[in-house]
C-alpha cells in the first residue's frame, strides 16, 4: 500500500491505495508542527489510518506533504505518529509548496500560489523550485490567505472601525467577546485557522452596500500580488502562468484574475485541493 498526505493549516487530505488499485480517502485535522501539539498529530495520524487501512495492510511508502515542515525537528513528531502504525514504511516529507507546485505543473514550470489558510508561493521550473519569497506566517505576512483577511476584519472589529451595518451583520453571525477574541488569538492554538474561520463569513456578504468587505478582499489579494507573486515577474515584463492551491484562492478566483490582470499575471489553474492530482504524479 501507498499513501499519499497533503496536511494545511485546517485539514489533511489522505488518500491510500493498495495493490489491487483500491483508492480509500480520509480527512482530517490539519497537522502543521508550528501550531499542533503531539497529541493532535498523534490523534489525526490515527483517525487516518483507520479509515485509509482498516485491514493493516504493510505500507511500503508514505508521501506526506505539509505546512510548517521547516526543519528536522519539525518533521519528528508526525514522522513517530506515522511510524507507529507503519513501522517498516519510508516516509518522503515535502513541503505544501512542493505539493501545489506538482499538483499544478508535474515537473514543469510556472508560479505557484497557494492562498488557503495560509499563503505561500514560488517559481517553479524544471520541477524544481527556483526561487521563492518567504510568506512570514500568519503574523508577519501571509497575504493573500483567509487568516490574512480574517486577521484585517477582526481588527476592525475589536477597534469599533466597520460600519455598523458590517458590524450588526457580524454579531448576527457569531457571538464573541472581546476576551473570547483575545483569547482564540493569543492563548490557544491554531489561532490561522481561527481567524481563517472568517473569510467565509466576509465572502458570503462580499456584496453589502457600503463596500466595506469587498474593499477587504480586494486589498488582501492585492498584496499577495504585490509583495509575491508579481516579484516572480521575468525581465522582458511578459504575462506570466500561475496557478493557485487552496479553497480560499478558489472561492475569490473572480478577484484573483481580475487584481493579476492589473500585475500581467495569467491564472491558468485553480485546485482547492493538490491531492488526487498528486495521486497522479506519482502514478498510482
Amino acid at each position: 500500500m501507498i499513501i499519499v498526505a497533503d496536511s494545511g493549516g485546517t485539514n489533511t487530505e489522505w488518500r491510500s491505495v493498495d495493490e489491487g488499485g483500491q483508492v480509500r480517502q480520509a480527512r482530517t485535522a490539519g497537522m502543521n508542527p508550528s501550531s499542533c501539539d503531539e497529541r493532535d498529530i498523534r490523534s489525526a495520524v490515527s483517525q487516518a489510518m483507520s479509515l485509509l487501512n482498516p485491514e493493516g495492510e504493510h505500507v511500503g511508502c508514505i508521501y506526506f506533504y505539509g505546512a510548517g515542515l521547516l526543519t528536522t525537528a519539525s518533521v519528528a513528531p508526525i514522522d513517530a505518529a506515522l511510524k507507529q502504525w507503519c513501522p517498516s514504511a519510508i516516509v518522503d516529507f515535502r513541503s505544501d509548496l512542493i505539493a501545489a507546485a506538482r499538483a499544478l505543473f508535474g515537473d514543469g514550470e510556472g508560479i505557484v500560489a497557494i492562498m488557503g489558510t495560509g499563503s505561500n508561493s514560488c517559481l517553479y521550473s524544471n520541477g524544481k523550485i527556483a526561487h521563492n519569497y518567504r510568506p512570514g506566517g500568519y503574523i508577519l505576512g501571509d497575504e493573500g490567505s483567509a487568516a490574512s483577511l480574517g486577521k484585517a476584519f477582526m481588527s476592525d472589529v475589536v477597534k469599533s472601525l466597520t460600519p455598523i451595518s458590517v458590524y450588526t451583520l457580524f454579531r448576527k453571525e457569531y457571538d464573541l467577546p472581546y476576551q473570547n477574541i483575545v483569547e482564540d488569538v493569543y492563548h490557544k492554538p491554531g489561532a490561522a485557522a481561527f481567524l481563517g474561520s472568517f473569510a467565509p463569513f466576509i465572502l458570503k456578504n462580499v456584496d453589502e452596500p457600503t463596500g466595506y468587505f469587498r474593499s477587504l478582499v480586494e486589498g488582501c489579494i492585492d498584496a499577495f500580488m504585490k509583495s509575491a507573486l508579481s516579484r516572480y515577474k521575468s525581465a522582458e515584463d511578459c504575462v506570466m502562468k500561475v496557478g493557485v492551491v487552496g479553497s480560499f484562492g478558489c472561492a475569490c478566483e473572480d478577484y484573483v484574475r481580475k487584481i493579476g490582470e492589473r500585475y500581467g499575471l495569467e491564472f491558468v489553474k485553480f485546485l482547492k485541493s493538490p491531492i488526487d492530482e498528486l495521486v497522479k504524479y506519482h502514478g498510482i
